[in-house]
């Protein structure tokens, strides 16, 4: 989403804190106007170096980073406007809820009436219009979180980063917060920049999200098209489950290819890795788009396999399975009533279509 007039703008950015390792390579990223932009990495990937260079608490290396198009790499983080989110809350313990909402607000010298209605406006947003009078101690740590919200939002900033705000919270509490901060984004038109390591979190709530590793963005998508669509064999084992058959391209056919696997079978597949005939890969195919035994014609491709393990999980039945030299290939079964009988031991088939298997830079087995 390269736009005319982005919010955000990294340009050929760089970081380095010894002067030798670039923690951030040539970041290039446009962020428009009311985006919810994810940066999604694993620890060490320079996602939270990349925010805190936006937020100014880090000095870019090279390169500039631009706010409604002008530079801010020499402005100081308290005059970049920008609301800002951790994940240990950061509230002044010896303030009152509303102290602390009225802050930021005091610090920018607004009259006592301004206050006063934006801490109740923020307040009732995250839903605890009662709670003004408490200290962070006497509320959860949920009810913690929504103060921290509110505090970044209270100033009415155009700009709000978060860094892996809800991973102080229990899992149940870490998705009904994913879904209040995706509706308070929707309602206020604020664009956030969000950082966590947690691949379905950002799936819930992005509009784009930007892979990071080894400093660099391996890709940047819709959670859709991040899904379904991977560009590289990093970002299909990042982003959900995946599983994974090494072999050598031996026909192409303009979008689709032939590999054969190193068990010998033949597949074909989406050619997305870049070489001819020859060239090593590993296909990747999401466990959801295997189908158990397929019925004869109904889908292109068919590997024989057997069944080693079954778990129950409710509404899907998670089959592993022993196929073309891997015992680590995963089917998820939909649990349905009148339910296939499978037994582990059992010798059957899977099968799926091409334009659902991706093949992709090889990565070692």
């Amino acid at each position: 989403m390269s736009s005319d007039n982005p919010m955000v703008r990294f340009d050929n950015v760089q970081k380095s804190y010894d002067g030798k390792t670039l923690v951030v390579k040539n970041l290039d990223v446009d962020i428009a106007k009311g985006e919810f932009l994810t940066m999604l990495g694993p620890s060490g990937s320079g996602k939270t170096t990349s925010l805190l260079m936006l937020a100014g608490f880090e000095p870019a290396t090279h390169g500039e980073i631009y706010l409604n198009g002008k530079p801010i790499n020499n402005v100081p983080p308290n005059k970049r406007g920008i609301g800002m989110v951790f994940q240990n809350y950061a509230l002044f313990p010896h303030m009152t809820v509303a102290e602390n909402l009225a802050f930021p607000l005091k610090v920018r010298k607004m009259s006592p009436t301004d206050v006063q209605q934006k801490v109740d406006r923020a307040l009732a947003m995250v839903e605890l219009p009662s709670f003004g009078q408490r200290r962070p101690a006497q509320l959860s740590g949920g009810q913690q979180q929504r103060v921290a919200v509110a505090r970044a939002l209270v100033f009415e900033p155009e700009l709000i980063l978060m860094d892996e705000p809800l991973g102080a919270l229990d899992k149940q509490l870490r998705e009904q917060m994913q879904y209040e901060i995706k509706h308070i984004h929707e309602n206020l038109g604020v664009t956030v920049v969000y950082v966590t390591h947690d691949q379905s979190e950002a799936l819930t709530m992005s509009d784009r999200i930007a892979v990071f590793e080894d400093g660099v963005i391996q890709q940047l998508s819709s959670p859709s098209t991040l899904y379904e669509k991977p560009n590289n064999s990093f970002v299909a084992q990042f982003i959900g489950e995946n599983n994974r058959l090494n072999g050598n391209i031996t026909a192409i056919d303009g979008t689709v290819c032939t590999v054969e696997l190193d068990s010998g079978d033949k597949v074909t597949a989406d050619k997305v890795v870049d070489g001819g005939i020859g060239t090593r890969t590993t296909l990747s195919i999401r466990p959801e788009r295997v189908d158990l035994d397929p019925e004869a014609g109904s889908v292109p491709v068919t590997i024989s396999g057997k069944i080693e393990e079954l778990i129950y999980l409710g509404d899907h039945i998670r089959v592993r399975m022993s196929v073309a030299g891997t015992d680590e290939f995963i089917v998820k079964v939909r649990n349905s009533a009148s339910g296939q009988s499978l037994e582990t031991g059992q010798l059957t088939t899977v099968g799926w279509n091409p334009e659902d298997c991706r093949a992709l830079d090889e990565i070692a087995a």
